[in-house]
């Protein structure tokens, strides 16, 4: 044998051994067995995913004595399982068979690493549901209303090929689409997980107010049934609607310009509110005591019934309501003018008040011819000077005050003033009219 004979034999040996070992000398990959409550249609060489990802493959399916399914993976290099990990049978459809997976959910990567050749148990994994496991917990009511529906849709779809087969053409996009969104949903399966148990238990809420719910559709369907019967009304409404929001709309353009004027209205009357609050609370015990009086006044100018109040009398006496409309104007022309007038007597009610008590008390006696009253004038024969000193005032003197003219006392100044200094009275502006140095001797 030649060495060229004995160098190509050597490689032929080597390459039979490679092949051998990559057919038959299994993986490196990690083995692991799951105990499911069924097989669920799995075979050897179906898919171990994780999110949706192939990591592994199911290398065999075995019965166990307490007949579950014993049923053995191997991962791929790369791939360590932590304490936690569970295993699902998922379907990529629900028709057919051998379309089934084995999805893992992995443990958190903190938790102690799984051994390879450890089994999971049954509390760890679930099985598949099959279509003909969910007919099999219906009753025969509902499986005869299943069956009717499906000899519904063929008798639907009868005669209706070409349609049907021109609607098949974006069947296979709809699929596509659908795989892809399948696929996004599968790969975070912690919160697709989260979000199917939140969704059951949503339903099982609603499941038991099932009463409230059908009241509430029960009322809906009333309410809608109202507004139905109010169409014509509604349609009137919609119709309007345009041009009333046009004529809101003008509207309130013009009260943006009214609004501008009134802010400075509002800036010119803040000045004058400071002192406001003061005086309402000063106005509000007249206003109380007033009231009586204004609802005398309100019935003597309104008052329930025919020909009973002023303005009843008005309208009958045409010729005095002219006369009164005339005589108004000339009325608060002379109240006007009054007004200062009673602005300086009104300090003076107190000695007015007391020349009236004084006054009856003089006239008090009386004889056969009545009441009568013993008046002596008296003018002052002294005076103070400068040194309280009493001096003795000439004759000519004695009518000094009538000659020329009345004394402009202030109010309180007929008497000796007292020590709180209340007398004479002088209002807050100091324009009553009169003269408070007069007083009385002593004072």
């Amino acid at each position: 044998m030649t060495l060229a004979r004995a160098a190509v034999l050597g490689v032929l040996v080597v390459a039979v051994v490679a092949v051998g070992i990559v057919l038959f000398g299994g993986g490196s990959g990690k083995q692991y067995t799951l105990i499911f409550q069924n097989a669920s249609q799995l075979v050897t060489d179906d898919d171990v995913q994780i999110g949706g990802h192939r990591v592994g493959s199911i290398t065999s399916i075995e019965l166990t004595n307490d007949n579950q399914a014993a049923v053995g993976i191997e991962l791929e290099d790369g791939w360590t399982l932590h304490r936690g990990t569970t295993a699902t049978v998922r379907l990529t459809s629900l028709s057919g068979v051998a379309n089934r997976y084995i999805a893992l959910r992995p443990g958190p990567s903190n938790a102690a690493v799984i051994d390879e050749g450890t089994t999971l148990d049954a509390q760890d994994t679930t099985s598949a549901v099959d279509l003909d496991q969910i007919f099999d917990t219906l009753d025969p009511k509902t499986r005869k209303g299943l069956q009717n529906l499906i000899q519904g849709f063929a008798a639907q779809y009868e005669g209706k090929g070409p349609q049907a087969n021109e609607a098949l053409k974006y069947f296979a996009p709809a699929l596509s689409s659908t795989s892809s969104l399948a696929a996004e949903l599968t790969k975070d399966q912690s919160s697709f997980q989260d979000f199917v148990l939140n969704t059951a238990g949503l339903v099982t809420a609603l499941s038991e107010r099932s009463e409230q719910i059908t009241s509430l559709v029960s009322n809906a369907n009333t309410t809608a049934g109202a507004v139905a019967q109010q169409n014509q009304g509604l349609n009137n409404a919609l119709q309007v609607l345009p041009q009333t929001l046009r004529q809101g709309s003008t509207t309130f353009v013009n009260l943006r310009s009214t609004l501008d004027d009134m802010d400075q209205l509002v800036d010119v009357s803040k000045p004058a509110t400071k002192n406001l609050a003061a005086f309402l609370k000063q106005v509000r015990p007249l206003l109380r005591g007033a009231d009586p009086t204004l609802q005398s006044l309100a019935k003597t100018f309104a008052q329930p019934g025919p020909d009973n109040d002023l303005a009843d009398l008005l309208k009958a006496s045409p010729g005095l309501t002219s006369a009164a409309v005339k005589a108004v104007p000339h009325n608060i022309a002379a109240l006007e003018k009054a007004t200062p007038v009673l602005k300086f007597l009104r300090p003076y009610t107190p000695d007015f008040v007391g020349w009236l008590r004084d006054f009856g008390q003089s006239t008090s006696n009386y004889d056969a011819n009545g009441h009568y009253a013993r008046v002596q004038p008296i003018f002052d024969s002294y005076s103070l000077d400068q040194n309280n000193t009493l001096q003795v005032i000439p004759p000519s003197q004695k009518l000094q005050g009538f000659q020329t003219g009345v004394v402009k006392r202030c109010p309180g100044a007929a008497t000796q003033f007292p020590a709180d200094g209340s007398a004479p009275f002088r209002d807050s502006d100091g324009q009553l009219d009169c003269d408070p140095s007069l007083a009385v001797p002593g004072s």
